[in-house]
């Protein structure tokens, strides 16, 4: 049996083919990748034209994040790859130069502008991989932000868990200046800031401010200016790599059952008591509860 750090289920070496975080990167342009340990980091780097979204870069991403996504610690189920190299347990998002990102290429819409529905629906089906896919990632996920994120880099700031902001981010959802909206980033947008939020930035469309936009949820915390970004993303992960990996991934798609839930709260109660015992009985759960009762730190957190 592969015994590689277990925290999650046990699998049979000749029954599964693991991901390796040695395996061949994605050949990308206009976004990079680099790995420190259990971290993963994506650099968008078009800021020539202030990291703006375009096809390849769309593209590029999604290559990225999925790559990643496979390569996670709650996905395979163990701490480390077969070659003891650590899985990825947390995903940092940034960019380069001034701004963050200040939404579609300006090129790209203007081919909108031309394009066929079926062309039109395509492009809205990549951007629309691109955000569920960060947003369904299962380590935990940070964003830098520094000047501005208009439009889909709102979108990309709305799908992660954690949200880094310096006193001059100015986040807006612009789709409506351009008599169009924000649709395809709205279900992340709503998922974060509520109802009455929502519909209020997607009518007026313009900047908020990194306080007003850490007042509505939308981000997480202000630091003096973006030389900071580091030390913070730091402490957030060493706090982060304190929790269970798997625990990280099911507090996900736990959130993700009550957004959704349908039936009567007596059928929530019964469901979340199973889920309770699941975990309690998961390898990850019995790490954790014999570590406590030992006073000792579980095998996940880092020594």
């Amino acid at each position: 049996m592969l015994r590689c750090q277990k925290i999650g289920m046990e699998y049979s070496g000749c029954e599964i083919m693991q991901n390796l975080v040695s395996d061949k990167v994605p050949i990308t342009e206009l976004c990079c990748l680099e790995i420190e340990g259990p971290v993963a980091i994506i650099t968008i780097s078009r800021s020539e034209v202030f990291n703006a979204l375009n096809v390849q870069l769309i593209s590029e991403l999604i290559d990225l994040i999925t790559w990643t996504s496979s390569r996670s610690a709650a996905i395979n189920g163990t701490l480390n790859d077969p070659n003891d190299m650590p899985y990825f347990r947390a995903l940092v998002l940034k960019s380069e130069g001034k701004h963050f990102c200040a939404g579609a290429d300006v090129n790209m819409m203007r081919d909108a502008g031309a394009a066929s529905p079926e062309e039109n629906r395509a492009d809205s089906k990549r951007l629309d991989t691109l955000f569920n896919s960060l947003w369904s990632h299962p380590c935990f996920t940070i964003c830098c932000v520094q000047g501005v994120a208009l439009g889909g880099g709102a979108g990309l700031v709305s799908c992660v868990d954690h949200v880094i902001a310096e006193p001059g981010t100015r986040i807006a959802l612009s789709e409506g200046k351009l008599g169009i909206l924000p649709a395809v980033i709205g279900p992340y947008v709503y998922r974060k800031t509520g109802s009455s939020e929502f519909r209020r930035l997607s009518m007026i469309a313009s900047r908020i401010s990194s306080e007003e936009a850490l007042r509505i949820g939308l981000v997480n915390e202000i630091v003096e200016d973006k030389n900071n970004f580091e030390q913070s993303c730091r402490e957030v992960i060493e706090n982060l790599l304190t929790s269970g990996p798997m625990a990280v991934h099911e507090a996900k798609k736990l959130t993700l059952v009550f957004d959704r839930w349908t039936g009567s709260d007596e059928e929530l109660r019964e469901w979340t008591l199973e889920k309770t015992s699941e975990m309690r009985e998961s390898i990850e759960g019995q790490e954790g509860l014999s570590a406590f009762l030992e006073r000792r730190p579980p095998n996940w957190s880092p020594k």
